[in-house]
């Protein structure tokens, strides 16, 4: 997978550049003008095609390599990846009425709280010792119980997350 790392930083910019080397991806260019910092013009702009093979993360909170080479890779396979900080950014601070959020168990409230790390359903069974099925399963609750039902329109996966962002 070719990947391209962005960051004003000539040091953070190349040893990332490295370490996404060792962990298997193909580094197709370096930049030095895209900034470390939550703005939502920026994100807005990267959006504006859609969410598919999107991702925006602040390096403060990228903690492991692996988890960032997840990451890209879901990225990479067509998937989205957006720090809660940028969407919180994105969709304010407004709280609505009653809070759906706590007709979920709390089991679902995990599975939540990871798809907002911007998560795989592989991911989430892994970190929670339970098979994709079963996340899946949970996914599936959080859907109906956020009443976000099946659109052609709206990604219900990302309204979920704004949802639990916003109850933040």
């Amino acid at each position: 997978m070719r990947v391209v790392v962005a960051d004003d930083a000539v040091i953070l910019r190349e040893g990332l550049a490295r370490l996404l080397r060792e962990a298997g991806f193909e580094v197709a260019g370096l930049a030095a003008d895209l900034s470390q910092h939550v703005h939502a013009r920026y994100a807005l702009e990267l959006l504006s095609a859609g969410t598919e093979g999107v991702g925006y993360l602040l390096k403060e909170r990228v903690s492991d390599l692996a988890g960032l080479a997840s990451s890209v890779r879901q990225v990479g396979e067509g998937g989205s990846v957006l720090d809660p900080a940028v969407v919180s950014q994105l969709v304010g601070k407004r709280r609505l009425g009653s809070d759906p959020l706590e007709q979920l168990t709390d089991r679902e409230r995990d599975v939540l709280a990871l798809m907002a790390e911007g998560r795989s359903n592989k991911a989430i069974a892994d970190r929670l010792f339970v098979t994709e099925h079963t996340v899946e399963k949970h996914v599936k609750n959080i859907f109906a119980t956020l009443r976000l039902p099946p659109s052609a329109d709206d990604h219900r996966r990302v309204l979920a997350v704004v949802t639990f962002l916003n109850a933040q």
